[in-house]
């Protein structure tokens, strides 16, 4: 008797402890400090009361504001349609950023029909409000959302708050005080919804709704049970003890929970394991009374371990099939993203894009590209992974891909706007920038979990940032182009201005002179006085030649006249059009005994060796030595013009083929080169399918080579 008093007080001590905790507990939270917004219009004058201080207040309240993360939590509640419009009312208040946040549990998989339904509405509205939408699992709801804020630099917690209070002392703290526990640091705003709850919806001890197992689990639980039995049986003539034989049923219990959906096999076989162990394995045999005194404590600690142990099961079992989705959902969007930053065209990145959404939804993807600022044909990649074709006109939805185009929202099966249309149509976008639209087939109106929705739009955000990155990047290219074309202008003007003044005043100060003072010159420097007039004119028309050339092979205006010439002939052609001034030169040809015959567009390749020859007269001394040759090597003739003038040094030999290089070698004359003749000399000789080189002559000068090729005619015939 005097046990049992004992027992007896230290349980009420026990009870009376937990009471006293548990209020104060409860005192402690209605006494903390918290932001609470019963009203969207409280938070909105608090904001308008705050911007309209005025002058460095205003600008650093703006600088603040920018830096609020606001995080709203979504369920499948009536009243979270409500919640998830003032977070977004919220976030344009405080001008800062929004994010819905769903916790999936276990129980998910025990939502009915109009609880999902609920939940996708509201996962759309938010995504409508601009919130980012993330989707996290686990069993402890409170510690999902103060874990997730505090790695999210979140600033704001909007949830709702039901009207009810706890029913006992014993009773578990709500969402609300378990999340401001959690969460001290961070501003938790309260919207009341006890007009729509009238009572607080109580976390089962199970965690989801026992479903109704099948007969494949029954009978595997039956079998393990009888496994479990005839060990026991065999335990017990063997004169073990019974703690052995009760832990061969846990081990059952644990096996059927491991093999078994949800909870109800497992707390069947508990319930079971008790009712055989005491009717085969204990004291009367083949009866459920027992005659030991103690055996009611036992099969009370034995039901309550076999419970509890097919629970922690079936939970590690869900948390693990969460595990393996988040995984999977990891896996997917690494391997996307790694080939992303392999693509280089939108095609690529469009074809990868389908790729990964198959492996996901196992099903055939429509995407309509954008190109200039409109939707192209749609091209369709069917599921089988073979080459995708254009899709046929007749399989065009082109109001609901017009519609999403314009509107940038989702639209088609399982949505409200254009709900007959056979797909779901997507679009592929970030911010306000769309990239095209996605069009994926939804059978009878299934509408995919949010799982897959999740990673669904996860895809196409990648996909939607790897497009932008190659528009950036294009827009960058071209940037750099325009920049370089500018440049090339910049330094044309600024050339010509510069090195066509000396030839200009020299044919204007000379002709006026002819013109005033005719009669006083003599015969000889009238005749000097009209050469120079030639050569400048000369030098002009040379310039403005080069330039004509240049422009039209850069455009590609120019079309070659390709005919069979004979190399001497095209040499002796260029050297009656040189410089008058190669007569102080020594230049020498040598093609050979054997005639070579070239197919090329004669009037070119002449204007090529005029360059190089008048070069080599232009950057070398009186007197020197210029040598043409032409050798034949292979299919090909090489053709070299060499001199031994000065040369040109090494750090300059890597630019002499850029426009608007002249070098700095002081032989030339006052009439500097604008730097094209060279450039013109590339550009012929790669349109002919030729090279031309710069190599050092021995003991020194240079040797400018281009190579042609040959003709297939053969001269003998």
């Amino acid at each position: 008797m005097k046990d049992v008093i004992l027992i007896v007080g230290m349980a009420l001590t026990f009870l009376f402890g937990w009471f006293l905790m548990k209020q104060l507990d409860r005192f402690l939270y209605e006494n903390q400090k918290r932001i609470r917004l019963d009203t969207i219009e409280t938070a909105a004058f608090w904001c308008y009361n705050t911007i309209k201080r005025g002058g460095e207040t205003v600008q650093n309240n703006e600088n603040n504001l920018s830096k609020e993360h606001i995080l709203v939590c979504l369920s499948s509640s009536p009243s979270n349609e409500r919640i998830v419009r003032m977070a977004g009312k919220m976030a344009q208040a405080f001008c800062g950023s929004l994010t819905a946040l769903y916790v999936q549990t276990p129980g998910y998989s025990g939502m009915n029909a109009e609880d999902i339904a609920r939940l996708q509405a509201n996962i759309r509205l938010a995504q409508r409000l601009g919130a980012e939408i993330i989707t996290t699992h686990g069993e402890d709801v409170p510690t999902q959302i103060a874990e997730y804020a505090r790695l999210s630099d979140v600033t704001k917690i909007v949830i709702g708050r039901s009207g009810v209070q706890r029913q006992h002392f014993w009773s578990e703290p709500t969402l609300t005080e378990q999340l401001i526990t959690l969460a001290p640091e961070m501003d938790i705003h309260i919207i009341p919804d006890a007009e729509v709850y009238k009572s607080y919806p109580r976390k089962s001890f199970f965690a989801v709704r026992p479903a109704l197992p099948t007969a494949r689990e029954l009978l595997l639980t039956v079998g393990i049970l009888t496994a479990a039995t005839i060990i026991g049986w065999l335990f017990l003539r063997l004169g073990f003890a019974d703690a052995n034989i009760i832990m061969v049923y846990l081990l059952g219990v644990l096996l059927t929970s491991a093999f078994t959906s949800g909870y109800t096999c497992g707390v069947l076989s508990a319930f079971l394991s008790v009712i055989l162990f005491n009717y085969f394995l204990t004291e009367p045999r083949l009866s459920l009374v027992a005659y030991g005194s103690k055996y009611p404590i036992t099969f009370a600690v034995m039901f309550m371990a076999a419970l509890l142990t097919g629970t922690l099961a079936a939970k590690l079992k869900a948390h693990a099939q969460l595990s393996a989705r988040d995984a999977y959902r990891t896996k997917l969007l690494f391997d996307m993203n790694r080939q992303l930053q392999k693509a280089e065209t939108s095609d690529e990145v469009y074809r990868m894009t389908a790729t990964q959404i198959q492996k996901l939804m196992q099903r055939n993807i429509l995407i309509y590209p954008a190109q200039e600022g409109a939707l192209s044909k749609g091209i369709l990649y069917p599921a089988d992974a073979s080459c995708p074709y254009s899709a046929p006109d007749t399989d065009q939805e082109q109001d609901v891909i017009d519609w999403v185009w314009q509107n940038r929202k989702r639209a088609g099966a399982t949505t409200q706007n254009f709900p007959k249309a056979k797909r779901l149509y997507l679009a592929i976008r970030t911010g306000q920038q769309i990239y095209g639209v996605v069009g994926i087939p939804m059978e009878k109106q299934t509408q995919p979990d949010a799982f897959t929705f999740s990673v669904l739009f996860s895809l196409l955000g990648e996909c939607a940032l790897a497009l932008d990155n190659l528009r950036n990047a294009r827009e960058k290219e071209e940037a750099a182009v325009l920049a370089k074309n500018e440049q090339l202008r910049a330094n044309l003007l600024r050339s010509i201005s510069h090195d066509l003044r000396t030839p200009l005043t020299s044919i204007s100060g000379n002709a006026d002179t002819l013109l005033h003072s005719y009669d006083m010159l003599d015969e000889q420097t009238r005749k000097q006085i009209f050469t120079d007039i030639h050569d400048d004119a000369q030098w002009l028309t040379e310039l403005v030649e080069n330039l004509l050339s240049i422009t039209k092979i850069a455009d590609g205006s120019v079309k070659l006249r390709l005919s069979d010439q004979v190399v001497d002939d095209i040499v002796s052609e260029a050297l009656r059009h040189i410089d008058r001034r190669s007569t102080e030169h020594h230049i020498t040809v040598d093609c050979g005994d054997v005639p070579l015959l070239i197919r090329v567009d004669a009037g070119l390749i002449v204007q090529v060796l005029i360059n190089l020859v008048n070069n080599a007269v232009k950057y070398t001394t009186a007197g020197s030595n210029i040598c043409i040759t032409a050798i034949q090597q292979k299919n090909a003739v090489e053709i070299c013009v060499s001199d031994n003038g000065p040369g040109i040094p090494d750090e300059l030999k890597e630019r002499v083929f850029e426009m608007f290089f002249a070098g700095g070698n002081p032989i030339g004359d006052s009439r500097r080169s604008l730097g094209l003749g060279l450039t013109l000399c590339q550009a012929i000789i790669h349109a002919h399918h030729g090279e031309i080189t710069l190599k050092n002559n021995s003991p020194h000068g240079c040797i400018f080579s281009f190579t042609l090729p040959l003709s297939e005619v053969n001269l003998n015939e």
